[in-house]
C-alpha cells in the first residue's frame, strides 16, 4: 500500500462505504470480496471476512487499471471486449 500510495483511511472507507463488485464466497479459509471506493482516484480492496472472529483481513489494495477494466471499474475486459 505504502508503494502504491494508498493509506489505511483509504482501505477502511472502500470497505466500509464502498460498493462489493465481486463476491468469492468459497474462498477459504474465509470467504472474500472485491469493492470499489469511487472517486476521483478509483480504489479496489480484496479483503476477506472472519466473522467467528469478528475480523476483516485485507489482502490487496490497488488502483484499478483503465485498460483492463470498464469504465466504471466493475468488470474485468475481455480482449475479445475491448
Amino acid at each position: 500500500m505504502f508503494e502504491r500510495d494508498i493509506s489505511e483511511d483509504d482501505v477502511e472507507d472502500a470497505i466500509l462505504n464502498g460498493k462489493i463488485i465481486e463476491k468469492y464466497p468459497n474462498d477459504t479459509p474465509y470467504p472474500s470480496f472485491l469493492v470499489l471506493k469511487e472517486g476521483k482516484k478509483p480504489l479496489h480492496v480484496v479483503y476477506a471476512k472472519d466473522i467467528l472472529n469478528k475480523q476483516i483481513i485485507v489482502i490487496t489494495a490497488y488502483n484499478p487499471s483503465k485498460d483492463k477494466l470498464n469504465k466504471d471499474f466493475t468488470k474485468r475486459i475481455k480482449k475479445w471486449d475491448a
